[in-house]
């Protein structure tokens, strides 16, 4: 029962000092932010941070590979759902987690995470289309398409949580929908000779 305990609280810590990491990656880069600093904004002693973590990279490192992870699972269930489940899904865990998204699209962050998201999106997109029209996932013109409708997508969401969520979600969604809709009918008119 003790060790359910230690670890709930180390795992609360943990989540703590990620937030509070995300949080100063809005404000300033990597490498002006000390473990003084995310100790004090997660509420913690800097030996506390040291019982997690190595320093400040081994922190990000973890946020960045926990992140990847999560977005992952939630791009390879896109199959799983209708597309407007699978928008919904995301649109929500987005503005659960404001403080990662808000770091993910921050000017202060090395962008890896942005190009990440991005890739992940784009990749699925190219996935179910190529699937839908019959056309080779390595057909350049598709490659180009996903890259195009991928960094729309990416852009509205990021416009969106840097007005720090001015729009609501039902907004957001529709815009990718329209989005979604003439993308598709481009694909179908185009892309109807399959051997082309």
């Amino acid at each position: 029962m003790s060790e359910r305990k230690i670890d709930r609280r180390a795992l609360k810590t943990q989540k703590q000092l990620k937030i509070a990491l995300a949080e100063m990656l809005t404000k300033k880069e990597l490498r002006h932010i000390t473990v003084q600093e995310v100790a004090d904004l997660a509420d913690v002693h800097r030996v506390t941070f040291y019982k997690h973590y190595y320093d400040i990279y081994d922190l990000y490192d973890q946020l960045k590979q926990e992140v990847l992870a999560e977005l992952g699972l939630r791009t390879l269930r896109f199959h799983e759902e209708p597309a407007k489940e699978f928008g919904l899904e995301l649109i929500d865990y987005i503005q659960e987690n404001p403080s990662i998204f808000k770091m993910i699209f921050s000017p202060y962050n090395t962008a890896e995470l942005k190009h990440s998201f991005t890739t992940m999106i784009e990749g699925i997109f190219r996935l179910v289309r190529s699937e839908q029209t019959l056309v080779a996932l390595d057909d350049s013109r598709l490659d180009y398409i996903s890259a195009y409708w991928s960094s729309g997508c990416i852009a509205v969401i990021e416009k969106w949580v840097q007005s720090d969520f001015a729009h609501s979600k039902d907004f957001i969604l529709q815009l990718i929908i329209d989005i979604d809709v003439h993308m598709k009918e481009y694909l179908d008119k185009n892309f109807s000779n399959k051997n082309s």
